[in-house]
């Protein structure tokens, strides 16, 4: 299996003069692919930047519903991503159950827009999906109902704990629609990690993501991808 690093994690260091040498030293750590954040602002630089590297852009987050969906599939095209994902709404949102069923059915219009270009849409979630509730299910919870079964999910296991779900317990339930882990390793998880990405049955990708640091970022990002690395060996 490969291994990912979302590139929020270097986020000081890929601007136009550091690209191509911050992804070359990602993929000198052993990480096979990058998650960009932000595939329209210089779409053929990062892409000259991934080639120069020898490194995949299999998933992009991009807020798809609310930007030119076109433009963003089109740059999803050319970086040659196959999934692109919702990364973050408004908390205030999807707060109660019409909010909920608006979100699905804004990404649900676009899976087959996608879908024609070959590209699959995702879901990405932080700790508000499961520390809101409506009655008694959590907002995470609606939501997965509400999409289209065609929507993968990567599951950010650190944001889903701290938002007070059993990632032990969710991982089973959600099954083969859980397809992209964002994982990190830090000594800040409630759970272990190692025994987590077993439990993604239908695991593609898991996806290092490191937000919070002091000091050089790149020796924790090393470490992760060492550890990580030996997980998807194993």
């Amino acid at each position: 299996m490969s291994l990912g690093i979302q590139l929020y994690s270097v986020r000081d260091d890929i601007g136009p003069d550091q690209l191509t040498a911050t992804l070359t030293r990602l993929a000198g750590f052993g990480f096979t692919h990058a998650e960009p954040y932000d595939i329209l602002s210089d779409t053929e630089g990062l892409n000259a930047a991934l080639d120069a590297a020898g490194l995949q852009a299999e998933t992009a987050h991009a807020k798809i519903t609310e930007l030119d969906h076109e433009r963003v599939l089109d740059a999803a095209e050319r970086l040659g991503i196959g999934t692109v994902i919702v990364p973050f709404v408004p908390p205030a949102s999807i707060a109660d159950r019409d909010g909920v069923l608006a979100l699905a059915a804004a990404i649900n219009a676009l899976v087959p827009v996608a879908a024609d270009r070959g590209i699959r849409l995702g879901y990405h979630n932080h700790d508000f999906e499961f520390a809101q509730r409506i009655g008694d299910r959590t907002v995470y919870d609606v939501l997965v109902d509400a999409l289209d079964p065609a929507v993968v999910l990567e599951l950010d296991t650190y944001w889903a704990a701290v938002g007070g779900e059993d990632v032990n317990t969710l991982l089973p339930r959600l099954g083969e629609r859980v397809r992209f882990l964002h994982v990190k390793e830090d000594g800040t998880n409630p759970f272990d990690v190692a025994e987590v990405v077993g439990l993604a049955s239908a695991l593609e990708l898991p996806v290092v993501e490191v937000v919070v640091h002091e000091g050089d970022v790149f020796p924790l990002i090393e470490r992760n991808a060492d550890f990580f690395s030996g997980l998807v060996r194993a």
